[in-house]
């Protein structure tokens, strides 16, 4: 739980100050949504409602909340009676994301062009030179993380709350099968190569190249894991 963000309320009971910690059911939500992306709970594993409110003392009132919410973005399968699955990679669905996020992510990233700040651009050239020092063995998690900020901040960027909130929501399942794809790469070209393309793009405000290369980033994702499963 040192991960979260923690409330602290104050009792008085019998003329004593007594601190309880009182976890918010959003904040547990996020941390269990991370735990299914990074694979911490693994695909097809079950998550019981009493153990988990009994990792953040609470009844399972919000605990069954939080299990709502993730089947919902479709990270886990609600068993009635037994539990919580969480999902199998469904490579099907994870295609139908791609086609999307391969028209919508390059839209984003130009409507960034003009829009974005000076603080967000100095973290996209800062996001870019940190790829530029990874080793594929030793930092791939770094790198999957750092290759998502990039597409968040883009995101937040394009200055459409619209097309922002479509694309966290399907960011989680591309998000999940980079984490499960890391067998698969043995050089960070795939992250160094198009991502200092699209950056150099906005920087020149070049709305044709952010757009292409944001779209080649993605198609060259998709045709490695079409190459390593297939």
């Amino acid at each position: 739980m040192s991960n979260l963000d923690i409330i602290f309320t104050k009792l008085t009971i019998r003329g004593l100050n007594i601190v309880t910690k009182k976890v918010q059911s959003d904040e547990i939500y996020d941390l269990l949504k991370r735990r299914i992306i990074e694979l911490e709970y693994s695909p097809g594993e079950v998550l019981n409602e009493e153990d988990v409110a009994n990792e953040f003392s609470l009844s399972r009132t919000p605990i069954r909340k939080v299990f709502q919410q993730l089947s919902d973005d479709k990270l886990l399968n609600i068993i009635p009676r037994f539990g919580a699955q969480v999902t199998p990679l469904d490579f099907k669905y994870i295609k139908s994301v791609f086609e999307v996020t391969r028209e919508m992510d390059p839209f984003a990233t130009k409507l960034a062009v003009e829009r974005i700040s000076k603080e967000n651009l100095q973290e996209l050239e800062a996001i870019v030179e940190r790829l530029n020092s990874y080793d594929i063995e030793s930092d791939y998690q770094k790198a999957i993380d750092d290759d998502e900020r990039f597409h968040k901040i883009i995101s937040q960027s394009c200055g459409n709350p619209c097309l922002s909130e479509i694309l966290s929501s399907l960011h989680i399942h591309t998000e999940r099968l980079w984490h499960y794809s890391e067998q698969f790469f043995d050089s960070m070209e795939l992250f160094t190569n198009t991502l200092s393309k699209v950056l150099k793009a906005i920087k020149e405000k070049d709305t044709a190249n952010a757009e292409k290369y944001a779209r080649e980033h993605i198609d060259d994702f998709v045709e490695k894991i079409k190459q390593e499963l297939l």
